[in-house]
C-alpha cells in the first residue's frame, strides 16, 4: 500500500529532527543554481543530504548540491533546500513537493524560491534579476492532484496571489536602496529537460510570460497549499532560443547564474534583514 503523503511528511520531518536535533525556523529558501553558495553564509550550519532522508529524491544535477542546511542567516532562523529536484529528474510532482512540504513541517512560514531563468523577450538581458509577479503552469501536471488532506491544505486552494504582495513590495524596495535595477514578470514552468524551440518562445511570449524555467511552479504550489508565503526571484541567465546567437547549455547557464551570484545574494540578505521578527509555524501533526 502506498504512503500517504501525511505519513511520508511526518517520517520525514522525524527523520530531520533524529539526525540534526530539534528544527523549528519560520524561514525557508530553495537556493537554484550557481546560488548554493549561499548556504555557507548560513551561521551554526548543521547539513543533512537529501539521501540520508526518507521519502526525499536525491538530487541529480550538476549545480544543485542535494542538502539541507539549517541555522542562523541575517538575524532569523532559516533551513535552506541548497539544490532542488526537477521533474526531468524522474520525479513525480509529488516528489518534487516534498522537500518544500518538509519545510513547512519543520515551521516555515516564510519562503523565498530562486531559479536560472532563460528570457522570452530581450528586455530581459542574462544577468538581470526577475521578481516573479505570477506563473504559468506548463509542466502537465499539478502536485496536489489525487486525495486531498485537509491537515495539508484545502481541497481548492487560491492562488490569485501565488506570490505575496507584500514581500514583493519589499524585494522592490530593498532592490532600490541597492541601487539594483530589479525586474519583474511572470514565470513560466515547463517540464524540461530540453530548452524551448525558437517557436515555443514565441508562444510563450504571446501567452503572457516574460522568464521560463524547468522548476519552481510545483513548489509554490505545495507550498500556497500549506498556507506558506512565497517571494519568488529568477535568475536570467540566456535569451531564449531565436532571441539571440549560438545554441543554449546548461554549463553558460551555470556560469551566468554564478556571475550574477554576488547581486542575487546581496538582495536576499538585504530582503531578509529587513523581514520583520519571525514565529514558526504550529506543528500541523
Amino acid at each position: 500500500m502506498a504512503v500517504s503523503t501525511v505519513a511520508a511528511l511526518r517520517e520525514l520531518v522525524a527523520s530531520v529532527e533524529h539526525l540534526l536535533g530539534p528544527v523549528r525556523a519560520p524561514l525557508g529558501l530553495i537556493l537554484g543554481s550557481g546560488l548554493g553558495g549561499l548556504a555557507d553564509q548560513i551561521e551554526d550550519a548543521r547539513k543533512l543530504p537529501y539521501a540520508r532522508l526518507p521519502h526525499l529524491a536525491p538530487s541529480t544535477v550538476v549545480g544543485h548540491a542535494g542538502q539541507l542546511v539549517v541555522g542562523r542567516w541575517q538575524g532569523h532562523d532559516v533551513i535552506a533546500l541548497s539544490g532542488r529536484i526537477h521533474l526531468y529528474e524522474g520525479h513525480s510532482f509529488s516528489q518534487v513537493a516534498m522537500p518544500v512540504r518538509m519545510l513547512a513541517g519543520l515551521g516555515v512560514d516564510t519562503l523565498i524560491v530562486t531559479n536560472a531563468a532563460g528570457s522570452v523577450h530581450t528586455r530581459l538581458q542574462p544577468g538581470d534579476l526577475m521578481l516573479i509577479d505570477d506563473h504559468l503552469n506548463l509542466q502537465g501536471g499539478n502536485p496536489l492532484t489525487g486525495r486531498n488532506d485537509a491537515r495539508l491544505g484545502p481541497r481548492f486552494p487560491d492562488m490569485t496571489e501565488a506570490y505575496d504582495a507584500g514581500l514583493r513590495k519589499l524585494a522592490h524596495s530593498v532592490a532600490a536602496s541597492q541601487g539594483l535595477d530589479l525586474k519583474h514578470g511572470v514565470y513560466a514552468a515547463l517540464p524540461g529537460p530540453s530548452y524551448e524551440t525558437p517557436a515555443e518562445i514565441r508562444m510563450l511570449a504571446a501567452l503572457g510570460a516574460d522568464a521560463v524555467g524547468m522548476s519552481t511552479v510545483p513548489e509554490v504550489i505545495a507550498a500556497r497549499h500549506m498556507g506558506v508565503r512565497v517571494l519568488g526571484l529568477s535568475c536570467i541567465t540566456n535569451l531564449g532560443a531565436g532571441l539571440g546567437k549560438g545554441l543554449l547549455d546548461h554549463a553558460h547557464v551555470g556560469e551566468v547564474a554564478g556571475q550574477a551570484t554576488e547581486k542575487m545574494v546581496r538582495l536576499l540578505g538585504g530582503i531578509a534583514q529587513t523581514l520583520p521578527p519571525q514565529t514558526a509555524r504550529a506543528r500541523i501533526f
